[in-house]
């Protein structure tokens, strides 16, 4: 599945001013909960038992919460700009800014390892981590990822 198909510009949110990592985990957690398939609450213990496990950051301002979750029929995804950086326990100690969290069927696993494979070559391409950090809005951002797909495909 394409990492566009997974979001919609609902689930995308430009400029949040939050200030801690888990004010962030639970913003996606209710993102991902949208549509009812799962509760809120359910998804931030998910998102908080994985990144319990070690930082889910990546780096260069990047962070990609994830989890599989009994109950969900379909793959998920959220994303986060935040209007300043934060604490993400990232290897490289720098503050996160963007966040794409993705939750998948418990059943999923190989298609989790390649949603994350995925969103990690789009995360270490620079040029596009810049467009999603100046990317204005939702419609626009989610433009961005799509096209990013469109000239990546494998």
């Amino acid at each position: 599945m394409q990492i566009g198909e997974l979001l919609t510009t609902e689930r995308i949110l430009s400029g949040a001013d939050i200030h801690s990592k888990k004010r962030a985990l639970e913003a996606l957690s209710e993102l991902l909960a949208q549509g009812g398939q799962v509760s809120s609450h359910e998804v931030f213990d998910t998102l908080l038992a994985r990144e319990r496990l070690g930082s889910t950051g990546l780096g260069h301002g990047v962070a990609i919460p994830h989890g599989r979750m009994t109950g969900l029929k379909e793959t998920q995804a959220a994303f986060i700009k935040l209007s300043g950086g934060i604490d993400f326990d990232a290897p490289d100690q720098q503050p996160v800014d963007l966040l794409f969290a993705l939750l998948v069927p418990e059943d999923s696993a190989s298609e989790h390892l390649e949603t994350l494979s995925r969103l990690a070559q789009l995360f270490s391409d620079p040029v596009a981590v810049q467009q999603l950090r100046t990317a204005d809005g939702s419609e626009a951002t989610l433009g961005l990822l799509s096209d990013w797909e469109a000239r990546h495909a494998a």
